[in-house]
């Protein structure tokens, strides 16, 4: 009797069509005829590790030898390979299963743990003249990194992983029964498909380590309280494979002691005297671009608003500037002078006269 296909090639019944093109290469390698004149075993041998791979490399091919063998295959009995016509409509709808439960697995098996990092989140305090210019900024993020010492495989220096005997690597544990096929996490890696056996001593076996490293960036002007800003790839990192989550830097803007802002507007109040007020006059208004003169026009009320157009918050994300508005408030004297008492009555004398 000729050997099994997959003992010839050195594999498992549950090899994937990866395995089976590696272990083929390697033999053919071995025993291929150019690398072995003069000797009929080897000849023999590479004709019979081709014939596997062409059998066990086609889907179809495979399917038929896993469950009737070839005439030649000990255990399985025989009469040859069954002819097309066997591809009945029940062995269909038990192909169609089958694939379906097999490419559900190999999605869940240790091939598909490249899972993202995690999302992490830093609350930024600024005060709003940084709001207003923008800034370039030095944070500290707190966050795991891979081991320096392991560089993320978790084992100790000189040593690797090494495929988990139970599951032989898959990560799980699968048993059909009739139609199904079910997919059970190897208890023995935990779902990895390998093992340590000598732990990293710097990171005990995780393959990561906290750390805290500093970042420069680049907080644009106009930011609001509540802004969020987007740092790809700066956030955590979940293993060898896996792709860094993002850094999310939530803006928090301090209040101010003159300016209340109300979207892209900034709003102040400004206080003038009685007479300046009455009479009017030229006023130095605080902006946060500087001081800039505005004219209060005689008769001024309390409570009256101002607009100085582009004086407010730059639009974040566009175009030009917000506005100032100016609230007026009239300082009323709490201890008056008698003659600001007697130029008070006079006034209010002729009011009525008019």
């Amino acid at each position: 009797m000729k050997q099994d296909y997959y003992d010839l090639l050195g594999l498992d019944p549950e090899a994937t069509s990866e395995e089976i093109k590696k272990a083929y290469r390697r033999l053919a390698h071995q025993y291929h005829p150019d690398k072995n004149p003069g000797n009929p075993q080897a000849e023999e041998r590479f004709k019979r590790i081709s014939e596997a791979y062409q059998t066990l490399q086609d889907p179809r091919k495979r399917a038929a030898y896993d469950r009737f063998g070839s005439s030649v295959r000990p255990g399985r009995g025989g009469g040859g390979v069954p002819p097309e016509d066997f591809f009945s409509r029940q062995e269909a709808v038990h192909d169609f299963f089958e694939d379906f439960f097999d490419d559900f697995i190999q999605a869940m098996g240790p091939r598909s743990r490249r899972t993202r990092g995690a999302d992490l989140r830093y609350n930024l305090e600024i005060t709003l003249e940084q709001a207003f210019s923008g800034m370039d900024r030095e944070i500290k993020i707190p966050r795991k990194i891979l081991c320096p010492m392991c560089q993320g495989n978790r084992c100790a220096p000189g040593s690797q992983p090494l495929p988990c005997p139970q599951c032989h690597g898959r990560g799980s544990l699968r048993t059909q029964r009739g139609f199904f096929i079910t997919d059970a996490t190897c208890p023995r890696c935990q779902g990895l498909g390998h093992i340590i056996l000598r732990p990293c001593p710097h990171c005990n076996g995780i393959g990561r380590v906290q750390a805290t490293q500093t970042l420069k960036m680049r907080i644009p002007p106009g930011v609001m309280g509540g802004t969020r800003l987007r740092i790809r790839g700066e956030g955590e990192k979940s293993g060898t494979r896996g792709a860094r989550g993002d850094l999310y830097i939530v803006i928090a803007v301090m209040k101010h002691p003159l300016f209340a802002r109300l979207g892209n507007d900034l709003v102040g109040e400004l206080k003038i005297s009685l007479s300046q007020a009455i009479d009017g006059a030229e006023i130095e208004v605080p902006t946060l671009s500087g001081k800039v003169t505005m004219k209060i026009p005689a008769g001024t009320t309390p409570g009256r608003v101002f607009i100085l157009k582009s004086k407010g918050m730059p639009i974040l994300d566009g175009e030009g500037y917000g506005d100032q508005r100016v609230k007026i408030q009239v300082e009323i004297p709490k201890r008056p002078t008698q003659r600001q008492r007697q130029i008070l009555k006079e006034w209010k004398r002729k009011s009525l006269d008019i």
